[in-house]
């Protein structure tokens, strides 16, 4: 058998946790080091992690045993890490959202271009059996002609899963809240499904966290082929509810909830079992409830795609599209005018 893939992470927060997980169950990877910008974490984290941790990024990047760079800091911070990551020659495999602004992942995008690196980014919720059998009826037509797809992120947050984090719910970092954290996974599969977006409406507000991003907010979206949709997403809404996924066709629709199919309404299509287990879970209260079973699906693909010098699942064009739709989102919010994509 091959060497391993030498594993290296950048961030050492709860995410890591499911990185190390994946890791231990592939056969075809080795976790060798990771980075904290923290120095006063560094003996912490190599007694948690049991590898070495280094609290100075280029060095962290110099190390020749590391060959795929797995992001897992805070959004706002990944295109530095990327950069390095690329500069460094090692590949790389970032959380969502690949940057918090379109700019800066065009940034990163060529960055790994000049550099010859694989960019892959973790929208996992793709990889769940449930959405690859709505993913399927709708590329099979058995739907009919799209007419209408809607995202529901409903979900709440406390107060002290903000208050305990000097990142999140900011700007710079997070790049907004409800829609760019927590919204995204659930956009990006609208988006998947219903296809590129050519104008939204939207409007966002923060109305009880004490943060700068949103923590409420709505957007009505139009679609190149024509479909319309919206989007609804909150860490206000208690006590949170799953996150759903609406799909209509002139033909039928499906539903879903919590990564789940709830409804399958296409004629001439029997029902997929609506009673098989409960897969990931839903982040709706708990950050923590979501497994870790999908990630450890496109690690194995990023892993795949080193050794056979292909794409990876989601690369970085493809994972820029919901980031720019929910910039698109907050850009309408502040003008209070429809913006086009």
């Amino acid at each position: 058998m091959s060497t391993p893939i030498g594993i290296g992470i950048v961030g050492t927060g709860s995410i890591v946790n499911n990185y190390i997980k994946c890791i231990s169950e592939l056969e075809d990877a080795r976790l060798e080091a990771l980075y904290t910008k923290s120095e006063n974490r560094v003996k912490t984290a190599e007694e948690q992690f049991g590898v070495p941790v280094y609290s100075d990024l280029d060095e962290f990047m110099a190390q020749d045993r590391i060959n795929l760079v797995c992001i897992c800091n805070e959004s706002g911070r990944h295109g530095e890490a990327i950069n390095a990551a690329a500069r460094a020659g090692k590949h790389v495999l970032s959380e969502k959202p690949l940057e918090v602004t379109t700019q800066k992942i065009d940034e990163v995008i060529a960055a790994c271009e000049r550099g010859g690196i694989k960019l892959g980014c973790v929208l996992q919720n793709r990889c769940s059996a449930d959405y690859l059998l709505l993913k399927n009826a709708v590329n099979q037509g058995r739907l009919g002609k799209l007419l209408m797809g809607n995202a529901h992120i409903n979900w709440y947050r406390s107060k002290e899963y903000y208050a305990g984090s000097q990142w999140r719910g900011t700007l710079k970092y997070d790049g907004g809240a409800a829609f760019m954290n927590q919204g995204i996974h659930t956009i990006d599969l609208l988006i998947h499904l219903m296809g590129d977006v050519t104008s939204v409406f939207g409007k966002v507000q923060t109305r009880v966290h004490d943060i700068e991003g949103e923590d409420v907010g709505s957007a009505l979206l139009n679609f190149s082929n024509g479909a319309i949709g919206n989007i609804t997403a909150g860490t206000a809404l208690y006590p949170g509810y799953p996150e759903r996924l609406e799909v209509y066709g002139e033909k039928g629709s499906v539903l879903m909830e919590a990564g789940k199919i709830v409804k399958w309404n296409v004629p001439g299509t029997d029902a997929p079992d609506l009673e098989q287990d409960k897969g990931n879970g839903s982040g709706a209260a708990d950050p923590t409830a979501i497994g870790h079973q999908n990630h450890k699906t496109v690690l194995a693909d990023m892993i795949d795609a080193i050794r056979q010098d292909r794409s990876p699942m989601v690369g970085g064009k493809e994972a820029r599209k919901a980031v720019a739709v929910i910039n698109a989102v907050y850009d309408s919010s502040k003008k209070e005018m429809v913006v086009r994509l």
